[in-house]
């Protein structure tokens, strides 16, 4: 079965470019990246741009209303995902607990529909 694994973090407490604790966090993602290749159930994954780069998209009524930012105004901010395919959703929260940034946001894991 297929889950995604959102991680959440507050974007304003995140370690900046070209510190010495981006450097680690990064390291970090690549050694729990590799180990999850390895074990074959990475399907993909992705770290996201912040969320001044976002737009959110809405159509009511058939008029088409898009404004800048994340879709919400909360704490902690979708940053990235990991799609994972395991055999339960016990598998995938063991996985999720393992992602860096568990140690400081949090990761929803979220079944994905098989259509």
């Amino acid at each position: 079965m297929k889950f995604l694994l959102l991680i959440y973090t507050a974007e304003k407490n995140a370690p900046q470019p070209g510190t010495p604790e981006l450097d680690a966090q990064m390291a970090a993602y690549g050694t729990f990246t590799q180990e999850l290749m390895g074990s074959g159930k990475m399907v993909s994954g992705e770290a996201l741009l912040p969320v001044a780069t976002a737009k959110s998209a809405r159509l009511r009524n058939g008029e088409a209303l898009v404004t800048t930012g994340p879709f919400a105004e909360t704490a902690e901010q979708l940053a990235g995902y990991y799609a994972v395919d395991c055999e339960t959703i016990d598998d995938a929260v063991a996985w999720a607990l393992k992602i860096p940034g568990a140690a400081e946001g949090c990761v929803e894991v979220r079944p994905v529909m098989e259509m």
